[in-house]
């Protein structure tokens, strides 16, 4: 009888690492939003990945940041909370990094959890950069091993899985084998619209704006969808509206495409975007937009 193993493994890192990238990559299924900015991911997202002998529970969580606003207070929380019962631990450093600030916030997991280090963007250098960037890891002790990968063209994924494994314990799943995550359908829905304001808006304003799905009614052949778009000035509402609403309709229409290819069934999609001032430092306002 062959041995399961099943444990529960945080994602950890600074923002931009490729953390989201890297779940995306190993679940082979889009959990996780990612933009070419910092700081997309705000949620701790669950990812689950089940093979013949072995189930892992992955907590991709934000970049490790200082607080300006009560919502990067909530992202930190995110954060600790993922160390909890945590197995093993997976920092995901940027191999082009600084390697003593990655260092320095490795040193700064109090718990007992082995760390794998995952050196994404290695596409980006070549063998001897890397060899030098393992070398440099190689005195703390707490990392068990340290595998180079690009989450992006998903090189290297085989081996830091398998390598995962081999650290959990032997145990049975904890979730259904068919189940790939805990978060209700309206997260990732919110989560498809947040991502396209990173990408189609400029400098900061996605970073003062939350999506709030308001309705989500499945029919037979077509799902009605009607979020809100929240926003902290009326001058960031005029920008995300556009000249004659052209802003909101690439917005919606980007977000329509993907939502339908992620439920795989035809989309109505509405937006609407709401001004509330300051919303990121108001506790009212974080827990009704789930923060």
């Amino acid at each position: 009888m062959s041995v399961f193993k099943s444990g529960f493994v945080g994602i950890f890192g600074k923002p931009n690492a490729g953390k989201s990238t890297l779940l995306n990559s190993i679940l082979n299924e889009k959990l996780a939003i990612v933009s070419p900015k910092a700081q997309t991911t705000r949620n701790k997202i669950l990812g689950i990945l089940t093979e013949k002998n072995y189930q892992i529970v992955f907590s991709d969580t934000p970049g490790i940041l200082k607080s300006n606003y009560k919502l990067h207070d909530r992202m930190l929380q995110e954060i600790e909370q993922a160390k909890q019962g945590t197995d093993v631990i997976l920092y995901v450093a940027d191999v082009k990094d600084s390697v003593e600030e990655n260092k320095e916030l490795i040193k700064q997991f109090k718990i007992k959890a082995p760390i794998i280090l995952a050196l994404n963007k290695c596409d980006k250098s070549n063998n001897h950069q890397i060899e030098i960037c393992k070398k440099e890891y190689d005195s703390l002790k707490q990392i068990k091993a340290i595998l180079p990968i690009s989450a992006i063209h998903k090189s290297g994924i085989d081996e830091l899985k398998q390598a995962i494994a081999e650290l959990l314990p032997e145990m049975p799943p904890y979730y259904e084998e068919d189940t790939i995550t805990d978060k209700p359908m309206r997260f990732f829905v919110s989560e498809l619209i947040r991502e396209k304001l990173f990408f189609l808006l400029k400098e900061e304003l996605p970073y003062h704006a939350a999506v709030m799905v308001r309705q989500y009614e499945e029919k037979e052949n077509l799902t009605k969808i009607q979020a809100d778009i929240i926003v902290s000035r009326e001058t960031q509402k005029g920008i995300i509206i556009g000249k004659g609403g052209s802003m909101i309709k690439e917005i919606g229409q980007s977000a329509r495409l993907d939502i339908e290819k992620f439920i795989e069934k035809k989309v109505f999609l509405e937006l609407f975007v709401k001004v509330r001032k300051d919303w990121r430092n108001n506790d009212l306002y974080l827990k009704e937009y789930g923060y």
